[in-house]
């Protein structure tokens, strides 16, 4: 019996709903299925009740979560490889989560090779990430955006273009019974506007987001069309230890008689697929984005989007011939950093245009925003399969296995020796 091929995983809680943790598990599930691979996952990223091992039922002793505070420490690694001798070390987000990662690599990279999937928002290429992608076997990134920016960083690990995916089997247009059912139950019988229109925002309150930012301008649009002819859902924590209290934004407002509600029960998939499928459509204004998740699971669900034009979210409201909603181009950027990044470079985009953008898609006819999520889930189903994104990780995996191998057959990597004068 051929010898399974055992990853080890870094990253956001893979059971748990952020975009990281919902694309690592999507690539775990995928591996799992070739009956080729064991996996031992690090979550991170969230609260835990216990610290205890856990394992799935659908695949028991060949995957292994331990829960971790933050992303892990180093003694943690140190004890999972000694323990669980993996082949492959996978890890996953922000670069600016994995210095401490970085700077093992004289332990790490010795006996297994290291696999970056790759999270950049914006150019200019952060040239001071060179000697963290240089540590690396194998870069792995989500978006176009992101991988020319690597690309103009470093040529010493390959890189190789692999975005995100969706599950078009959950995320897909629902009969129209069964939405108005929940919109019903969700808006409550006392709804004064049954037609109204319906926006969502899915996504962490934090402050690059412009959670608050969107309440506030969104009032602006309501005086102009009417506080009973649209609302808008936020799926979201209000009150985020990175983001504003938005309770107390939209009490401030006068928003609070339905112009403006809040979501705060974590959903399965499922669920959220109803909320999209509920909405006439989606906005993500983040200042910086790496990819997006939500806004491609409401294309798939044929809910076009209104989005900023940055980082991966260019790519999902357009493929440069059609476009699947409203995008909009930044006015300005602004640079923020610190001591440890000297620079991020944030695109912003000013209320004028956002409200134009609102009121043109409030404009548009119903025939008209049905075509284009008719189209934007064309363009899910073409450029982001799940299939395609499993059966990819695994020949990624495999070839990296085969090319770079692990412990005593470990290949391209040579460690450093002082040499004696």
């Amino acid at each position: 019996m051929t010898k399974k091929i055992k990853v080890l995983t870094l990253s956001d809680h893979p059971l748990s709903p952020s975009g990281v943790g919902t694309q690592t598990k999507y690539m775990i599930e995928g591996l799992l299925k070739t009956g080729d691979y064991q996996v031992v996952s690090l979550g991170g990223a969230v609260k835990h009740q216990n610290y205890q091992p856990m394992q799935t039922e659908e695949w028991g002793e060949d995957w292994k979560i331990f829960p971790v505070d933050g992303y892990g420490t180093p003694d943690v690694i140190r004890s999972v490889l000694r323990n669980e001798k993996p082949d492959i070390l996978w890890f996953m987000t922000d670069p600016r989560f994995w210095g401490w990662l970085w700077q093992m690599e004289d332990e790490i990279r010795p006996i297994v090779p290291m696999v970056y999937y790759h999270v950049w928002d914006n150019f200019p290429p952060p040239k001071y990430n060179k000697n963290s992608y240089d540590s690396n076997d194998v870069i792995v990134t989500i978006s176009k955006v992101t991988d020319a920016i690597t690309k103009a960083v470093t040529d010493k690990p390959d890189v190789i273009h692999h975005p995100h995916a969706v599950d078009t089997e959950i995320f897909k247009k629902l009969p129209e019974e069964n939405v108005n059912t929940f919109r019903l139950g969700s808006m409550g019988e006392d709804e004064k506007n049954p037609d109204r229109m319906v926006f969502f925002w899915n996504n962490r309150n934090a402050r690059r987001k412009q959670s608050g930012t969107l309440i506030y301008w969104f009032k602006e649009f309501l005086d102009k069309v009417g506080h009973d002819n649209a609302c808008l859902i936020m799926h979201t924590e209000p009150r985020d230890p990175h983001g504003q209290d938005l309770e107390h934004i939209i009490r401030e407002l006068k928003l609070d008689q339905g112009q403006v509600m809040l979501s705060r029960e974590k959903v399965p998939p499922a669920g959220l697929s109803m909320m999209y499928n509920m909405a006439d459509c989606t906005i993500n204004i983040s200042d910086a984005e790496g990819f997006g998740l939500a806004t491609l699971e409401s294309l798939a669900c044929e809910t076009p989007i209104i989005v900023n034009m940055t980082g991966g979210l260019q790519e999902q409201v357009t493929d440069g011939e059609e476009w699947f909603g409203i995008g909009i181009e930044p006015c300005s950027k602004a640079v923020i950093g610190s001591q440890e990044i000297p620079y991020i470079y944030e695109d912003r985009l000013n209320k004028e245009q956002f409200l134009e953008s609102l009121e043109n898609f409030y404009n548009m006819s119903k025939e008209e925003r049905a075509e284009l999520g008719a189209k934007g889930r064309n363009h899910v189903l073409k450029n982001y399969s799940f299939n395609a994104y499993q059966e990819g990780w695994d020949s990624i995996l495999k070839k990296v296995h085969e090319t770079h191998g692990s412990w005593q057959s470990r290949k391209g990597y040579e460690t450093w020796r002082q040499e004696e004068l």
